[in-house]
């Protein structure tokens, strides 16, 4: 237990440089003597711990002192150097570099337990790239020009200042800020088409989460599928969205943009779903299967 305390501190100190005692001690919850005796502790064992009286006193430790490795555990090594694999699933050979040298630094082989590929399956990893571009240009803070398709299908060039790479639903998103509509905006990267770098400057800022800007006005949507399809309903929607009735069907309740890609979504499980609510949802997908049946009527 005092070893895990004697961590704490130590990886505090490193990460905010000072701390109180009286603060360590509410953190830790233990008493201040305590806490003075853990620095004792990791003053004698080597660590360059001190402390300073008066108005901004306290506990410090010395300015670019360096964690041995030694203090890190086999599992911690291997999680650092994990968290290095994700990012060099991308291709790039800059992690994989910092791969090479932590390896042999921490003396743990890297173990390649598991992939990551950004790509669909029928296709080449186009999208590795675009994710790669888009990682140096958040990075670099470059603007980026995008040939992008949005939900409605309309096809528009934008230059962005990329801000954040987001992972949501089974799909990554770009948020960013569009100098052409002047206000944030988030965009699927499946509907990046093309995608240039260019050597415009920004100013580093925040994607403004709390608006989790989107075009989109959702629809409570009630859908009702056969129990043979339940392999793909719990591939497009969450368990929690879903019934399952006496009968085996299953009832799907939720929330979900009303625009075209609503429509195609649900065209694309023919007529093994049944649209409850809202009705004039119905209306549309008749219209559109009519259409689809004259076009392709012998």
């Amino acid at each position: 237990m005092r070893e895990s305390r004697l961590f704490q501190i130590l990886y505090h100190l490193l990460q905010h440089g000072q701390a109180t005692a009286p603060k360590l001690a509410e953190k830790l919850e233990v008493s201040v003597r305590t806490i003075y005796r853990d620095i004792d502790a990791l003053s004698s064992a080597g660590i360059p711990v001190f402390t300073e009286a008066g108005r901004n006193g306290g506990i410090h430790i010395m300015e670019d002192f360096v964690l041995d490795r030694a203090l890190l555990s086999r599992q911690e090594k291997q999680e650092i150097l994990s968290a290095l694999q994700s990012l060099a699933a991308v291709g790039h050979d800059f992690e994989l570099g910092i791969l090479e040298k932590l390896s042999g630094l921490f003396q743990v082989s890297s173990e390649n337990w598991f992939e990551v590929d950004f790509s669909r399956w029928w296709e080449p990893k186009r999208q590795n790239n675009t994710f790669s571009l888009l990682k140096s240009a958040i990075l670099q803070c470059k603007c980026v020009k995008i040939h992008y398709a949005n939900s409605c299908g309309v096809l528009s060039e934008r230059i962005v200042q990329p801000l954040k790479l987001a992972y949501k639903g089974s799909a990554w998103y770009l948020k960013a800020y569009c100098t052409m509509q002047e206000g944030y905006r988030i965009f699927k990267l499946n509907r990046i088409l093309e995608l240039e770098p260019l050597e415009e400057h920004f100013e580093p800022r925040s994607f403004p989460e709390a608006e989790e800007s989107s075009d989109a006005v959702c629809t409570q949507i009630v859908l009702r599928f056969p129990k043979e399809l339940a392999y793909r309903v719990y591939d497009e929607f969450d368990r929690n969205y879903v019934t399952q009735e006496e009968n085996g069907k299953l009832l799907v309740s939720a929330y979900m943009p009303a625009d075209p890609w609503l429509v195609s979504f649900l065209l694309s499980f023919g007529p093994q779903v049944d649209v409850i609510a809202p009705a004039y949802l119905k209306e549309i997908l008749a219209k559109q299967g009519k259409l689809i049946y004259e076009k392709f009527k012998a």
